[in-house]
């Protein structure tokens, strides 16, 4: 396949832009170690493929607001703001295993459940 010039320069501009703008959002909000204790990170793991279904419910600045998920797979990640997050997740194919990684500031809770029906039910402050 042959690269046009203009073709090439665009594709390099969106990278530059992009970087440009990740590397100025800790400067334009709050300083980074504010911005770790309210940064939830969600990875989901266990069998690739299987199936589960969660409801995040993230609380920031006395506000809560509801992130379903009604049917995702293996592995997923979700990240979110909030000081508190409450969520539960049910896993729903068959002889699957389920784990649940999250990570807020320097704290991490895991979780891991196994069989169609097996729901987990975590909150992190």
């Amino acid at each position: 396949m042959k690269w046009q010039p203009a073709s090439l320069f665009s594709r390099f501009n969106g990278i530059v832009i992009t970087t440009v703008l990740t590397l100025g959002l800790p400067l334009m909000g709050m300083a980074a170690q504010e911005q770790d204790m309210t940064q939830i990170h969600i990875t989901m793991g266990g069998t690739p493929g299987a199936e589960f279904s969660a409801q995040w419910r993230i609380t920031h600045n006395d506000e809560t607001i509801e992130h379903p998920e009604t049917r995702g797979t293996v592995p997923a990640e979700f990240t979110f703001e909030g000081t508190t997050l409450e969520g539960t997740v049910k896993l729903l194919s068959d002889n699957d295993r389920l784990e649940v990684d999250i990570l807020k500031g320097n704290n991490r809770s895991r979780s891991s459940t196994q069989g169609k029906g097996g729901t987990l039910t975590v909150m992190v402050r």
